[in-house]
């Protein structure tokens, strides 16, 4: 009797194991080529950059006043003839709160008016919530829908759009401004619109 030899088998790896591994190694390599690439992610390209502010007629938000006179809601009449800084806020968005003392400092600056979008928000709400951190803006619409804010590109708030006086959007910021990037990146972006560069 000859004794058969038996020649261990390799055991293979299904494909479905490693498809995670590969998944998380590609998202891994995308994820560090975003942070080497150096751009800032605040600089979302927008299809709106260089066109006119899309076509806008929002009511006010309803019981807001300030100083005892009812704040108007916005249209699209509203951003021509002065640089506007249009900003996109909730009362419910977290990051919108910690942007609100930046927004009350935009508020003085000259030769500029600051409009506010309530996006997707009930009028007491956004009462309550500028009643407690102050009204920066001169105009505030309510979208409560939020199909205003989609026209204008919204991606999630706050954004914050400035508008050149022939009512053209120049530039978007995209989430909160922090105190470094209002004065390293917004200021700059609004004083070339305001010197008409922009």
């Amino acid at each position: 009797m000859s004794e058969q030899t038996q020649t261990p088998q390799k055991r293979r790896i299904p494909v479905l194991v490693l498809l995670p591994v590969v998944i998380f190694a590609a998202l891994a390599a995308l994820f560090l080529f975003q942070l080497t690439m150096g751009e800032d992610p605040h600089t979302i390209p927008s299809a709106l950059i260089g066109k006119k502010a899309p076509e806008t007629d929002l009511p006010p938000v309803t019981g807001l006043v300030d100083n005892g006179t009812p704040v108007p809601g916005v249209s699209t009449a509203d951003l021509m003839g002065k640089v506007s800084v249009v900003n996109v806020f909730a009362s419910w968005c977290v990051p919108c709160r910690q942007e609100h003392p930046i927004l009350e400092e935009l508020a003085t600056v000259d030769g500029i008016q600051l409009i506010g979008i309530n996006y997707k928000d009930k009028p007491e709400n956004a009462r309550r919530f500028l009643g407690s951190l102050g009204n920066p803006y001169s105009r505030v619409g309510a979208d409560e829908k939020g199909r205003v804010s989609i026209d204008w590109g919204v991606y999630g708030v706050p954004e914050t759009y400035i508008v050149d006086p022939a009512g053209t959007i120049r530039y978007k910021f995209i989430g909160p401004l922090s105190p470094e990037s209002y004065v390293n990146t917004f200021l700059p972006e609004l004083e070339k619109v305001k010197a008409g560069n922009g």
